[in-house]
């Protein structure tokens, strides 16, 4: 999950100038592409969208309880077992970026999505966060994998990022045409279905993945308003702050200057 997230930090040094006066929004002044706006997209989804992520999560942690679920684990290893015994592929570590590669292909052909290019790479970083901190449970749960090399499986951290990304899309674009949520989710269920073909994951693993990647990128979208806010205004004068990515130690992070 850190090399995602370094991958990710590198696409963009995130460079922003908030200067939004009286005088600019008079002058009907358009903002340059790296200019952080007053506002920016909310996240627009009813207090029942937030269900479904919550039981993907919850049935995860079912299968630590509820023998019938674990038993639906175990039946998906034999059928993989059977059918496909020497799968061996890394397509999955490709397929759970694809999503947001495509936001970014997208805006660069010129289909723009729901937020300006800062506030969305921006909200992708933070996204990220909130899932590394759920991923954290590996060393809390210890679930052995099914090959059995570690205890670190549970939940999926390539599922959860490929639901994060493609919620990710789905946000940005599905305004435009469902399909492109439609895309994004397709990936998102590929690289699950790849993790546990590859005997890395049990089936619970990559469902409760992809209820925190989903659930992360909706916290994201609803959190960053406030948190941009926060730190790039100060009354109508505003301040300059600057968001660059970063490794210390083998440690990817980010660097945070305002001027104050």
């Amino acid at each position: 999950m850190k090399n995602i997230v370094f991958t990710l930090l590198c696409l963009i040094t995130l460079k922003a100038s908030a200067q939004i006066t009286d005088t600019a929004k008079a002058n009907g002044i358009k903002n340059d592409v790296t200019a952080m706006p007053d506002t920016v997209k909310h996240l627009h989804s009813k207090t029942w969208a937030w269900i479904p992520p919550a039981a993907l999560v919850g049935y995860g942690f079912s299968s630590f309880v509820i023998n019938p679920v674990r038993n639906v684990d175990y039946y998906f290893r034999m059928r993989i077992a059977r059918s496909d015994p020497n799968y061996n592929s890394k397509v999955a570590d490709y397929l759970q970026i694809a999503p947001a590669v495509m936001v970014y292909g997208l805006n660069l052909g010129g289909v723009e999505g729901k937020n300006r290019f800062v506030d969305r790479t921006a909200i992708l970083v933070l996204s990220a966060g909130i899932l590394t901190g759920a991923d954290g449970l590996k060393f809390i749960m210890h679930r052995q994998r099914p090959y059995g090399t570690d205890k670190l499986s549970f939940p999926s951290g390539h599922t959860g990022a490929a639901f994060l990304t493609a919620e990710f899309l789905a946000q940005e674009y599905s305004g435009k045409s469902v399909w492109y949520g439609v895309i994004g989710y397709t990936f998102a269920a590929t690289t699950g279905v790849l993790r546990m073909y590859g005997r890395d994951h049990w089936f619970s693993d990559c469902v409760a993945g992809a209820g925190f990647g989903i659930l992360s990128t909706k916290a994201a979208y609803w959190i960053y308003p406030y948190i941009r806010n926060a730190l790039t205004h100060k009354g109508k004068h505003g301040r300059s702050s600057m968001i660059m990515p970063g490794y210390y130690n083998g440690t990817p992070g980010l660097s945070f200057a305002m001027q104050l």
